[in-house]
């Protein structure tokens, strides 16, 4: 196969998983603000310290991180950020092993698996660009 056509390829999978990647964060950002009481209030029954700082923090990084992936802005940083924000997310929000009710300790495990995907993708981005530095 043409070499051309397969950098072009790989650009185009970066370029597109850059992009949902960034969504995956933006969305929720935004609606974070939208429904900051709401936010606060799950935060406090997982215990999370420091609700204000942390949301606040939180939605400055999706946002912004978020808007840099999509833009294609230090993504390198932005992947290991967001791919160090989404382990805190889980181990706070997604703490199946505190959840004693079946149903709720499934949709909890299936959260924090899917996140692992989503650190993996972040960090396979941030791998990516120093692979093309080289």
């Amino acid at each position: 196969m043409n070499q051309s056509l397969l950098d072009n390829g790989q650009r185009i999978a970066l370029l597109l998983g850059r992009g949902l990647l960034g969504l995956y964060f933006i969305v929720p950002g935004i609606s974070k603000i939208t429904g900051w009481e709401g936010n606060v209030e799950y935060m406090a029954a997982h215990g999370v310290p420091l609700i204000p700082v942390a949301l606040a923090i939180t939605i400055v990084l999706q946002i912004g991180g978020g808007i840099s992936l999509l833009a294609g802005y230090r993504t390198q940083l932005c992947g290991i950020v967001l791919a160090a924000l989404t382990l805190l997310i889980n181990i706070f929000m997604h703490d199946f092993w505190n959840v004693e009710d079946a149903v709720q300790q499934g949709h909890e495990t299936q959260n924090f698996i899917k996140n692992l995907a989503i650190m993996a993708g972040l960090l396979y981005v941030a791998g990516a660009r120093l692979a093309a530095k080289d």
